[in-house]
């Protein structure tokens, strides 16, 4: 099927929009009535009315979960009828693909035809390898010796919440509240107030794919009447957030409050990509490095800080610019389009405040223009900036926009050393054609995940997750079920 401009934009006109929040399987208006406008960033038009939930709407979403986990209706199912239910929710997901695309396309700007051809069967790749997983995670016996039996097994922690951000809004709703829910857990996800179309619609998937009434919640609103009660509610046993370092912190203090419940964090990134000029292919390097165009660079491990080696330093940058060139900013909705608008107007004041610093603190030799497109002026051109140096403002602050700073290094040491200089530990990259060095230099990396060759490699096989200030604990692969479950030993004397 050929899905042209006018195709996509046929289709979003006919959405059916929900967005009401979604408690004990039931769309309800907030306890208090209340509404916020969710706002196209492409157009400035508003999408629909969301239930702007508080604190009254938390306290009712956690007791439905704590009663639904205690009934046993979910966390008492074998693990292959739960691995069956979520088969089902990614069959669903696999069913409303291009209402999905389309959905987060509109809700924070994204190209709708990169979200239906990749992010959006990816969501269903990795909903599908979670739930094939459930029923193969087995247990442990200890080596006591003679006489006992000690027995180690995971068990279901009750009601975990999930507070997910607005650059990814279905992957990460999926990262984490499937594998909570492959444990037995109930589930309540708090989407970003910039995005909650996927997630509300997520609802309804979960519950035609037959997950109980009241296992899996959906609670709209913002940070401070939504996030915050999460965070501090003494109910909640634990709560996995995405999202930046500085609301991280918040999380933890809210524990520290509370409950002492275990935080999971996932945040922000300033990822290096070192490229030694003994790199076989150099023409795809440097389309690898313009993928830190991907997502209006909105990705949290995207590889904002490009190291280059002298000797190549000026032609590889000419490289890069030209790879940039095809992530000119257009219609989310024209099928052409690698990068659409920023998610919102405050997004795009800041990321330009930035640019606008970079501008006097490095030379600008690409891009930096804000751009209108129709009514909105939320399209930045993609940026870079090159004699930076790693104590500069735009190479130390996770701008979370389509800029690039690119960085010079003469020695592997020198460049390993100005790529760990951050308070920032989610990914790196390194290409090389010397092994020997690949492994050096990724030994030598202070960060979750190091990609040879490559760029943000990220499946549902291998743990993503970052150490110093971008975040605590992993999603994905199997060790993404350990964050959603206690261990208990049962010690057997005979």
């Amino acid at each position: 099927m050929s899905r042209t401009h006018d195709y996509w934009k046929t289709k979003s006109k006919a959405l059916t929009i929900e967005g009401r929040a979604f408690i004990d399987g039931a769309f309800v208006q907030s306890a208090s009535g209340k509404t916020f406008a969710c706002i196209n960033p492409a157009t400035g038009q508003v999408i629909a009315q969301i239930a702007d939930c508080d604190i009254n709407d938390v306290n009712r979403a956690v007791q439905i979960a704590r009663e639904r986990f205690n009934s046993g209706v979910w966390s008492k199912k074998s693990p292959t009828e739960r691995k069956n239910v979520l088969l089902n929710l990614a069959q669903q997901i696999e069913d409303h693909l291009e209402e999905l695309a389309l959905l987060e396309s509109l809700d924070m700007g994204k190209p709708v035809a990169v979200s239906h051809s990749y992010e959006m069967p990816d969501v269903a790749s990795f909903a599908r390898w979670i739930a094939e997983a459930t029923d193969k995670l087995y247990d442990e016996v200890a080596p006591t010796g003679a006489g006992d039996l000690a027995l180690i097994r995971r068990e279901a922690l009750g009601v975990v919440a999930a507070v997910v951000p607005w650059n990814f809004p279905l992957d990460m709703a999926i990262w984490k509240c499937l594998p909570a829910l492959a444990m037995g857990n109930s589930v309540i996800l708090k989407p970003a107030e910039q995005s909650p179309l996927t997630a509300l619609k997520l609802a309804g998937l979960m519950k035609n794919a037959g997950v109980p009434d009241g296992v899996f919640n959906v609670v709209t609103g913002f940070g401070e009447t939504v996030g915050a009660p999460l965070g501090l509610h003494m109910d909640v046993d634990c709560l996995a957030f995405t999202g930046s370092t500085e609301v991280g912190k918040y999380f933890l203090a809210y524990s520290a409050q509370s409950n002492m419940k275990q935080v999971w964090l996932e945040c922000g990134g300033k990822s290096p990509n070192i490229v030694f000029a003994d790199t076989e292919n150099l023409d795809q390097a440097a389309e690898l490095s313009a993928r830190v165009f991907y997502n209006q660079g909105e990705v949290c491990s995207s590889p904002t800080r490009l190291l280059v080696e002298e000797s190549i330093y000026e032609s590889f940058i000419q490289k890069v610019i030209q790879c940039a060139e095809a992530y000119e900013p257009r219609d989310p909705l024209d099928p052409s389009s690698l990068m659409g608008a920023l998610v919102e107007d405050t997004h795009t004041a800041r990321v330009m405040r930035l640019v606008e610093i970079g501008k006097q603190e490095a030379k600008l030799v690409y891009g930096g223009e804000q751009v209108q497109i129709g009514a909105s002026k939320n399209f930045l051109r993609p940026t870079i900036f090159t004699n930076v140096n790693n104590s500069m403002q735009i190479a130390r602050e996770e701008i979370f926009g389509p800029v690039l700073c690119v960085i010079p290094f003469k020695t592997e040491a020198e460049a390993v050393e100005i790529a760990n200089d951050s308070i920032y530990g989610l990914m790196a990259s390194v290409f090389t054609s010397n092994l020997s060095r690949a492994h050096r230099v990724s030994e030598a990396l202070k960060a979750g995940t190091v990609v040879v060759n490559s760029v943000d490699m990220i499946s549902p096989l291998v743990p993503f997750g970052g150490v110093k200030q971008s975040g605590i604990g992993r999603d994905n692969s199997l060790h993404a079920f350990d964050k959603y479950s206690a261990l208990k030993t049962t010690w057997i004397k005979y």
